[in-house]
């Protein structure tokens, strides 16, 4: 199949790459724009506590004023706020609330704290409800400037924070993130693979071409997310910039690397690239298929982020597949030989490398490799014993020295820090509230450890529900906060709800305690579901019921040690809390996933030699030795683009960067290389049972 597919791009080249340009514009044309959030909320299905907490707040209490921003006020001097002071902070908020700025529906000043050291003023907003309105992030802005006009001369200085100046920071800070990351990724990718073949036509092929496919791909992904109304997370631009540049120029690598090694055989450019396609073509097809199972397998998913981001990454990679299989062949048969120029090294191979010896020594003593290598990666992964989760994507993700951040420690100068998202806490019943009813559940509030303060009941206009505002000691996002909600004030409410009536807890707290609920029943299922699949594909390309297994060991060993080297790195070095709470589902998936395209890449070459006659160990040595230097120079490339988020100078991309850079790099030069011929050579025969997919087939051309 892939041999007829590979003749007719040859024949056809200018056929095919006018109808990827016909079919990208249509798509392009017709798409609409892709819109992210970071609305924890947004992402979490209904049966949630926290999520019916909000219905009954938009059924209940319609005109209960929704905080979206927070103004801090402090003294410059450091001092204790004074009665002056005080007045000019009622000031200052009658003035803003004046402004008839849009959005900023009420600007409504607190007493100061009890240390006298801050004083609040609470911006009342609309809730929002389309994440792609930018509307209160405007206003923020306005808001940022007037207030600063307002307090010029009266000794004040102040900051806006909250959940709407996060939202404005971070936009802010994305938008730079996206920046960088593109920018840094092509160069990455030009540079090295300009190192690598020392051909500028080379280092130019992925960026010309992938910078035709990326919008392609941008506009499936939206098509779908309207089609199917999925939302996606703030971080899926910055992912497709990273997948569609990284798999495929991995995709471009394994065809150029057997293009080479069929024209120093000695067959012309035409059927050297025939004889690429028909030999790459089942390898790219079957790693292309792991990942695009692997990551829309997070379809399964309880959470938004999570069920959206899976089928839009496996569209990029399926667009990327097609491009591999079809684009490139195209673009590099009318080029020929000219696409290594100026350099003549494709005509010769080199003798006495670094794989060749590599290959050597593994086919010599594939016990001592195999045992040395699964010892490096599972002292590694010892580190994961002290995973810790974060769940705050918002304020964790953002520098210090945002507006925001800096507005936020100087709240917590005076106040608890859960006072800038309070939780919220509703009683409702078939009948009228009484007053002693909602005064003793208030009571029982305040006794919950972790509780700071609650504020009297609100009763909704049919008095059959009431609404309290909890403030907890701790910042919301943290574990003491979600411990306090999870362990002590939903218990609470539900035991000491009056007879007759129901407690709910909701909140940003409750929403992070909802999605760590969340998160913990898509581990048991994703996991599963992805590696089954993953099997699945592995054992219908090698034929085999043995060696998936010990892959998906090689897999799973590499996955833990990335996740054991990040953990280190930035909860016990760094001075992070923890690690972004699905980063353990997104890396799974991409170590799984892209990891065992190098295994099936070195494994499909592995089965190719051994067909050619040779045995298990000589088989592994010259499979290390040819398979190298295109595996080495794909995750070094693939882990270069994944490098570049650490760019942005986000702790959520860094760490995400981090953490799959890294596991491109076990899975390419530890698991691939060493880890999975070694075993197999000492497995030997039985690696391929019971198709026995090493034996020789009368169909097979010998192997260069």
């Amino acid at each position: 199949m892939f041999a007829a597919l590979g003749r007719f791009v040859v024949r056809r080249p200018w056929w095919v790459i006018l109808g990827w340009v016909v079919v990208a514009a249509a798509v392009i044309s017709m798409a609409p724009k892709l819109t992210s959030s970071s609305d924890e909320a947004s992402f979490l299905p209904d049966s949630y506590e926290s999520i019916e907490a909000s219905d009954i707040q938009e059924a209940k209490f319609p005109r209960q004023q929704n905080i979206g921003a927070v103004i801090v006020f402090q003294r410059s001097d450091g001092e204790r706020l004074t009665a002056a002071d005080s007045a000019e902070v009622v000031r200052v908020s009658k003035e803003l609330a004046g402004q008839d700025i849009p959005e900023v529906e009420a600007v409504v000043p607190g007493k100061p704290s009890p240390n006298g050291l801050v004083q609040t003023s609470m911006v009342a907003m609309p809730k929002l409800t389309d994440p792609s309105d930018t509307s209160q992030q405007d206003a923020v802005k306005t808001l940022r400037t007037d207030l600063q006009d307002e307090i010029k001369g009266t000794g004040l200085k102040a900051g806006i924070t909250g959940s709407a100046a996060t939202a404005l920071d971070e936009a802010d800070a994305s938008e730079r993130a996206g920046i960088l990351v593109g920018v840094g990724t092509i160069v990455i990718i030009v540079v090295l693979l300009l190192i690598i073949f020392r051909s500028p036509i080379i280092a130019l092929l992925p960026v010309v071409l992938i910078g035709l496919i990326s919008p392609l791909a941008t506009g499936l992904i939206a098509s779908a997310n309207k089609a199917f109304d999925m939302k996606a997370d703030s971080s899926i631009q910055e992912l497709l910039t990273v997948v569609l540049f990284g798999v495929g120029t991995d995709y471009i690598l394994f065809l150029l690397f057997r293009y080479r090694e069929a024209l120093r055989a000695g067959e012309d450019p035409k059927s050297g690239m025939v004889h690429a396609v028909e030999r790459v073509g089942e390898a790219i097809t079957s790693a292309a298929g792991a990942v695009i199972v692997a990551f829309a397998a997070l379809a399964l998913s309880t959470l938004g982020m999570l069920k959206s981001m899976g089928p839009a990454l496996a569209i990029a990679v399926f667009v990327t597949l097609c491009a591999g299989l079809t684009l490139v062949p195209a673009v590099v048969s009318l080029l020929g030989t000219k696409v290594f120029w100026p350099s003549k090294s494709w005509q010769r191979e080199p003798q006495g490398t670094g794989f060749a010896k590599l290959g050597s020594a593994i086919a010599r003593r594939p016990a001592v490799w195999a045992l040395v290598s699964a010892l490096f990666m599972g002292v590694l992964a010892l580190g994961a014993l002290g995973y810790q989760a974060n769940f705050d994507l918002a304020s964790s993700a953002l520098p210090k020295d945002k507006e925001s951040m800096v507005a936020l420690a100087d709240l917590e100068k005076g106040f608890p820090a859960g006072a800038t998202d309070p939780t919220s806490v509703y009683l409702t019943s078939d009948d009228r509230l009484g007053v002693a009813q909602t005064a003793a559940f208030r009571k029982s509030l305040t006794e919950v450890d972790g509780v700071g303060t609650v504020g009297a009941a609100t009763l909704s206009a049919d008095g059959t529900a009431a609404a309290y505002s909890v403030v907890l000691d701790d910042p919301p996002a943290s574990d003491a906060a979600m411990n306090t909600v999870r362990d002590a004030l939903r218990p609470a409410a539900h035991a000491d709800a009056p007879d007759g009536t129901q407690a709910v807890v909701g909140g940003i707290t409750a929403v992070y305690v909802d999605i760590n609920k969340a998160v913990d029943r898509d581990y048991s299922v994703v996991f599963p579901v992805a590696a089954l699949c993953i099997m699945v594909i592995l054992g219908l390309l090698l034929r085999s019921l043995v060696a998936p297994w010990y892959l998906m060991v090689s897999v799973a060993l590499g996955f833990g040690a990335t996740l054991g080297a990040t953990s280190f790195l930035f909860t016990q070095i760094g001075s992070q809390p923890g690690l972004m709470f699905m980063l353990p589902v997104i890396m799974y998936l991409f170590v799984v996933a892209l990891g065992t395209d190098y295994n099936i890449l070195m494994v499909s070459r592995l089965r190719e030699e051994a067909r050619a006659g040779r045995t298990p160990h000589e088989a592994a040595g010259t499979a290390v030795r040819h398979s190298g230097p295109t595996i080495g120079s794909a995750g070094v490339i693939l882990a270069g683009t994944f490098a570049t988020l650490m760019l942005a100078g986000n702790s959520t991309l860094s760490q995400m960067g981090f953490a799959l850079s890294f596991g491109i790099v076990i899975a390419a030069f530890v698991m691939a290389m060493v880890f999975t011929p070694a075993l197999t050579a000492l497995i030997g025969h039985a690696a391929w049972w019971p198709g026995h997919g090493d034996r020789a087939s009368t169909d097979d051309p010998p192997s260069p």
